[in-house]
């Protein structure tokens, strides 16, 4: 699938058969992460590959929006390393850039996928953070959640020209 039509027919999956994701499979993903753009090429991203059961579970229970993590077979936290950050407060948008690369991956792998936020709600930062055992300097920003899609939900034309201006407002 080339990148325009991966851009075009991907959708947040919420539900998944119990088939698990190959090691492979999930390498190819963590390589499209991080070969995602960053401030300075500071690569400020950290991933935990969850596929545990019992730790898929507790997953499930950070928030409320990321409940289907319990029925799914992998999810992969993104988190940002501050301490190799060159421009400070730039990890958030390095490893969003990270996200973005994975979830076109993983659609182009035949794979659902849903991005569930954790960060900015300091309560869900540090639950992720005390469930993987992260350090402080190690910010949760996301779970993606992952695997075989048990949904087909069709692409969406979301282009809105009421959105764009042209040289000012």
């Amino acid at each position: 699938m080339n990148v325009l039509e991966a851009i075009a027919t991907r959708r947040s999956i919420r539900k998944f058969t119990s088939e698990a994701v190959s090691e492979e499979t999930i390498e190819t993903l963590l390589k499209a992460a991080m070969a995602a753009p960053s401030a300075g090429n500071e690569q400020p991203w950290q991933f935990i590959v969850i596929d545990d059961k019992a730790v898929l579970e507790k997953t499930a229970k950070l928030s409320p929006y990321i409940s289907m993590a319990a029925k799914s077979p992998l999810s992969i936290m993104v988190m940002g390393d501050r301490e190799v950050e060159k421009y400070p407060g730039n990890w958030m948008l390095d490893c969003s850039a990270a996200i973005q690369n994975l979830l076109l991956a993983a659609h182009s792998e035949g794979l659902g996928a849903v991005w569930c936020g954790l960060w900015p709600e300091e309560d869900r930062v540090a639950a992720a953070r005390e469930l993987v055992n992260a350090p402080q300097n190690v910010i949760p920003l996301a779970v993606i959640v992952l695997g075989h899609p048990d949904q087909d939900l069709k692409p969406q034309d979301r282009f809105d020209a009421s959105r764009v201006r042209k040289n000012t407002w």
